[in-house]
């Protein structure tokens, strides 16, 4: 195991802030993991989502963390936020909830995901980001994604994207450990 830092970043979406259940959840299963910091921004003094990329780009940067040790972690704009940043600058891992991707009024709506590991998990039911254009990007990209009776919220399915979460952060780390 290294001993350097790996940095989780989790970005909230537009109507939300870091103390969401999902987001508090998720912090808390990736401290559970050793040599782990984990950090909740704060996007709610903006609805811009031009803003929150800088707010982001901001917050690893005062971590000092390493692209190559950081995981980004975001749900609807919090999505669309981790996947731009990856798409400027290859992290680890990019872990995205109900992305607000393929959407017109985004700056870059469709942004070329680069993590070596990368997940999506979104609801059939989504009313606020429409599936189909997600598919349709992910198939494009060849992400993996995962399609839940859920809703844009993905409230019933908590437990089941943090259990996601938790392996996906153990495929990460193991990822890291090879020679």
């Amino acid at each position: 195991m290294t001993d350097t830092p790996i940095h989780v970043f989790l970005s909230h979406g537009l109507e939300s802030g870091p103390g969401s259940t999902k987001i508090q959840a998720m912090k808390a299963e990736a401290e559970t993991f050793p040599n782990i910091k984990a950090h909740a921004v704060d996007h709610r003094s903006s609805k811009d989502p031009a803003t929150r990329l800088e707010q982001m780009r901001e917050a690893m940067a005062q971590c000092g963390a390493n692209p190559e040790h950081t995981i980004l972690a975001g749900s609807s704009m919090g999505g669309w936020v981790c996947a731009q940043t990856s798409s400027e600058t290859p992290v680890l891992g990019c872990f995205l909830l109900a992305p607000a991707l393929a959407m017109e009024r985004y700056p870059q709506s469709s942004p070329t995901i680069q993590a070596r590991h990368k997940q999506i998990i979104h609801g059939w039911d989504d009313d606020v980001v429409p599936v189909a254009p997600v598919l349709d990007l992910a198939r494009k990209q060849g992400l993996p994604i995962l399609v839940l009776p859920d809703g844009h919220r993905l409230e019933k399915s908590v437990e089941r994207v943090v259990s996601e979460f938790s392996d996906f952060i153990q495929t990460c780390l193991s990822d890291m450990n090879r020679p």
